[in-house]
């Protein structure tokens, strides 16, 4: 595993993680691209979604109805996140374990959680 500086020019690399300390951990992995297609056409989804509540409120629609959109939004996002999850836990600890790196990546993994669950 290789720790380097960020790097503006890899922002659009699939096999770059960027972690919370700034800094980036490349994994010899790359991201299946139709898994990765559907997790860009969820966010596109969620994107219009949030557009949509901005017009109710701009239209002044009942909060009950923005309230039940925001709900949603925020299921759909769940859904994103359990995704991206899964294939790191199947893709990026089962190459950590096979690199001899696992407790590293479950440390990773563990300020990650510790982040999204807050």
């Amino acid at each position: 595993m290789t720790i380097r500086k960020p790097n503006p020019a890899d922002e659009q690399s699939p096999s770059l993680h960027r972690h919370g300390d700034g800094s980036a951990i490349t994994h010899q992995h790359v991201h299946n691209p139709e898994s990765l297609q559907r997790i860009i056409n969820r966010l596109a989804r969620i994107e219009g979604q949030v557009r949509g509540i901005q017009t109710m409120i701009r239209n002044q629609r009942a909060c009950p109805d923005v309230l039940v959109q925001i709900v949603s939004v925020r299921a759909a996002l769940g859904r994103v996140a359990r995704i991206i999850l899964d294939e790191h836990l199947s893709d990026c600890l089962t190459r950590a374990a096979e690199e001899g790196n696992i407790q590293e990546e479950l440390e990773q993994l563990k300020a990650a959680l510790d982040r999204f669950l807050s």
